[in-house]
């Protein structure tokens, strides 16, 4: 990659392209889709990884109390896989969460090495009952999950 790659908060005019990315993940099985309306209706938990003017990849936030959270729909377009777009999505998402005031982040996810990497531990799954209610129960996958629940605690800054 020439240029740099900005992480930025999503805007309305970033549903499409947010939805495009999530639509390619969920065809292959890896994702929940997401509808644009979703998307418009969470625009402000979603931040967007651009390059030369495109959008290239995303990730949301959900917030579940005021000391926990979820990184969820964490995606790159395969073209730009490998380069630290995630990375980078992850550590903005955190950072805006520490501002926040939140002590812990979960994911549920396929890519466990990936999250491995950027300091999550394995956790099991119930330890998560907010997210099970929330959102597994209307999950196609519900009675055979196959993603890896995993949690890390965020040192809060001072502010």
């Amino acid at each position: 990659m020439q240029g740099e790659v900005l992480v930025r908060y999503a805007r309305l005019a970033d549903a499409g392209a947010i939805s495009a990315i999530t639509a390619e993940y969920a065809r292959e099985g890896v994702m929940l889709e997401r509808s644009r309306e979703n998307i418009i209706e969470n625009i402000r938990n979603f931040f967007v990884a651009e390059y030369d003017g495109e959008v290239i990849g995303c990730c949301a936030i959900a917030f579940y109390t005021h000391k926990l959270a979820e990184i969820r729909s964490l995606a790159v377009y395969n073209r730009h896989k490998m380069r630290g777009i995630g990375r980078l999505l992850v550590e903005k998402a955190e950072s805006v969460l520490r501002e926040e005031g939140v002590r812990e982040v979960f994911v549920l996810t396929l890519s466990g090495d990936f999250f491995r990497r950027v300091g999550y531990d394995e956790i099991k799954k119930e330890y998560f009952p907010q997210k099970i209610w929330r959102d597994c129960t209307h999950c196609p996958k519900l009675m055979a999950c196959d993603e890896v629940a995993m949690v890390k605690r965020l040192d809060v800054q001072a502010v």
